[in-house]
């Protein structure tokens, strides 16, 4: 008897399968291939960009050296809206940094004791001691920006810190202290899309908060404080420096030459690139320019 072949049925590794379970198969083991293919390529990707932050991240370490020896004392603020990479940003500075020598600071609401106190008290009493750096998560700029927008501040209370913070960080500068004020710039669009991978991410639903909900709705008003922080607050005492941080990358590995740059420190290895993409770095002047000319443009702010 002669055995006839099912044209619907193929036998693959002794076992019998229908054409219809084989195509399915088949399809579902391409699409994880797909799969394992691209998240290779962005963990290799992830890899080379932490790697090319290393050297950086070296001179850090050499940075924090001459602190020491000199005795002197830096204060980093990190400001900008919500979701901009500034922890991102923080976390990769103090990566390999000496942990003796360095301090992250992010301070909550203020107490009811603190109300009471002088504005710059609770930021006071974190300042760095010598050879000692003080990061600050959000810093006493909340003031300008935070607290304005949503109104956690009367309009005095506001206005004598947009006229004493300038007196107060020169004289932080005249005693020694090094200061570096980064600003982190996002989009509207780039915003919107890591709220809502925030919001869907388990491991970073913890980062959402009730301002974070209306950021974007109150964008523009955020806009307006941002532009009047930077026409009243950027100084040659204490200037600020705009990072666009859309691309984290870039942005972090900047904002690390940015603060490597403003220590006259010796370097670890002077073949290294110290020099800032002006795509990425601007600074708070030129910042000012941009929005003034959007401004008569337009007649609206942006930025």
């Amino acid at each position: 008897m002669a055995y006839e072949m099912n044209p619907e049925q193929i036998e693959v590794d002794g076992k019998t399968l229908s054409l219809k379970d084989y195509v399915t198969e088949h399809e579902e083991l391409a699409i994880q291939n797909a799969a394992l293919r691209a998240q290779n390529k962005k963990a290799i990707k992830r890899y080379r960009r932490e790697e090319e932050l290393k050297p950086f991240q070296a001179e850090l370490l050499k940075l924090q050296q001459y602190l020491e020896e000199k005795q002197r004392r830096m204060i980093i603020l990190f400001e900008g809206r919500d979701a901009a990479g500034k922890g991102g940003t923080i976390r990769r500075v103090t990566r390999y940094m000496n942990e003796k020598h360095y301090r992250v600071v992010a301070l909550g609401k203020p107490t009811e004791e603190q109300k009471t106190q002088w504005y710059y008290q609770k930021y006071v009493s974190q300042f760095p001691r010598a050879g000692e750096t003080v990061l600050f998560d959000r810093s006493w700029y909340n003031r300008a920006m935070v607290e304005r927008v949503f109104n956690y501040c009367s309009e005095k209370e506001y206005y004598d810190f947009m006229r004493g913070v300038v007196g107060f960080e020169r004289d932080l500068v005249r005693q020694d202290t090094i200061l570096v004020k980064l600003y982190f710039s996002v989009t509207k669009e780039e915003q919107a899309r890591r709220f809502e991978r925030r919001k869907t991410d388990p491991l970073r639903q913890w980062k959402l908060s009730e301002v974070d909900l209306q950021a974007q709705d109150r964008w523009d008003d955020f806009t307006n404080v941002k532009y009047e922080m930077l026409k009243r607050t950027h100084t040659i005492d204490a200037p600020w420096t705009v990072v666009r941080s859309n691309d984290k990358h870039l942005a972090r590995l900047n904002a690390i030459k940015a603060i490597l740059n403003a220590v006259p420190c010796e370097r670890h290895d002077p073949s290294l690139d110290f020099a800032l993409d002006e795509n990425v770095i601007v600074s708070g002047s030129r910042e000012l320019e941009k929005m003034e000319v959007e401004r008569v443009r337009s007649g609206k702010i942006t930025g």
